[in-house]
């Protein structure tokens, strides 16, 4: 005789295990669009995405040839956890020739990206009940890399009456007895605003009163400027020991898969950030250095001829979103994002989807109209959102016409 027994498999949730930190954790924003679009495309929907921040330009060849190069020539084990010195000294060589910057490899940190760069800073610095004021609207990391690092996040808000850009005043107000670290990027990611030299100038007079407090300078657009000459935060010679300069491989020579970042710091704090970095991943890939150190000895000549595509871009946008009823912009002067105000949609519907937000805008215009951009809310601006023009002119031109269809269906 047989018997058969019937189970019934209940799937148990197990996620309440995580760590409280983790589910707290935001997922990047940027890429979770990139994901949505890539699933709508993957259902065999036309899916146009400028939602994420990469150079659709390959990487150069002769920065390629390098790295064929180095393996041949054997570069495949581990490497100094701080990066190899042949590197660190291409780094301090770029960081004079373009920068006007004294360091020493002793100074240099290489890490597997930048925002690797400035995972270890905020990890060798903060404690519980640590401020960190945050330049706001911000790179969508900064925030939980900081709440990741134990420290608590304050964000400092410019709209875009101020180009998106904080003033001496506003730090000013900001800073308190917890404040330990600043973060912020120029040319900025989501905005593309660049600090001049002379409102740098005018934050620096606020931080010459503090000489225990640290500034992170997120440079890593740098090579993409379309106004005056970059300037580096660590030359105002007063600050230059209280600053870190987090930059990178990823934008301005078009290589975000090689993972290849780097701090320049005082060498205390570069020492606490190999030591970081020494129980997390260890050092960036051998061959992918050696062609890093190709690239900046190089120079930016290749990089320069991307900035040459990206500006004619901008202007193609900013054309485009200017005959759009309602959409405020701003001039952007460096990286390849646009941040349009989209609040004036807000309250809107199509059928019976009210737009109340940015989040909605986002969601709503990949699902109708297939084009992938990010809420400007992930950013620290619930009114705007990003949109990337590293993409080829026609792709632009579509998304831009769908875009505009999208808006004028509103009512």
């Amino acid at each position: 005789m047989y018997f058969c027994v019937k189970f019934l498999i209940v799937a148990i949730d197990k996620s309440k295990y995580l760590s409280q930190t983790l589910q707290n954790l935001e997922e990047s924003a940027t890429l979770k669009m990139t994901k949505l679009a890539r699933q709508l495309k993957a259902q065999g929907h036309d899916v146009i995405s400028l939602s994420i921040g990469e150079p659709d330009f390959d990487t150069p060849n002769f920065i390629k040839e390098a790295a064929k190069q180095a393996l041949d020539d054997g570069y495949t084990k581990y490497t100094p956890v701080n990066g190899l010195l042949e590197l660190r000294e291409a780094i301090c060589t770029k960081l004079k020739r373009d920068n006007n910057l004294n360091y020493s490899p002793e100074n240099i940190v290489v890490s597997n990206g930048a925002k690797q760069s400035i995972s270890n800073l905020c990890n060798a610095l903060l404690d519980p009940g640590d401020e960190v004021i945050i330049f706001t609207p911000y790179w969508v990391s900064y925030f939980d890399i900081v709440r990741l690092a134990g420290g608590t996040p304050v964000q400092l808000k410019a709209d875009i009456q101020q180009d998106f850009k904080v003033n001496a005043t506003q730090l000013a107000e900001a800073i308190t007895e917890k404040t330990k670290l600043i973060i912020f990027s120029s040319p900025c990611n989501p905005t593309g605003s660049v600090y001049t030299k002379d409102e740098l100038a005018a934050l620096v007079e606020v931080l010459d009163k503090y000489d225990s407090l640290f500034i992170a300078s997120d440079e890593i657009y740098e090579y993409i400027n379309f106004g005056e000459k970059h300037t580096s935060l660590a030359e105002f010679e007063s600050v230059k020991d209280q600053v870190i300069t987090i930059n990178g491989m990823s934008k301005g020579y078009a290589m975000t898969g090689w993972r290849i970042g780097y701090m320049a710091a005082p060498a205390w704090l570069a020492k606490a950030c190999t030591k970081v970095q020494g129980q997390v991943t260890s050092g960036a890939t051998s061959f992918g250095q050696k062609a890093a150190s190709v690239a900046l000895l190089t120079g930016p000549a290749a990089s320069l001829e991307m900035k040459a595509s990206y500006l004619r871009r901008k202007k193609l946008v900013q054309t485009m979103l200017g005959e759009i009823p309602g959409i405020k912009i701003n001039d952007p002067q460096g990286a390849f994002y646009i941040f349009p105000d989209i609040s004036y949609y807000f309250g809107k519907s199509k059928g019976k989807v009210r737009l109340e937000n940015a989040n909605d805008f986002a969601e709503m215009l990949l699902n109708d109209a297939h084009v992938a951009v990010v809420s400007g809310s992930a950013f620290g601006n619930d009114d705007c959102f990003r949109l990337s023009y590293a993409a080829a002119d026609e792709v632009l031109v579509e998304a831009l016409t769908r875009i505009k269809h999208f808006l004028s269906s509103l009512s």
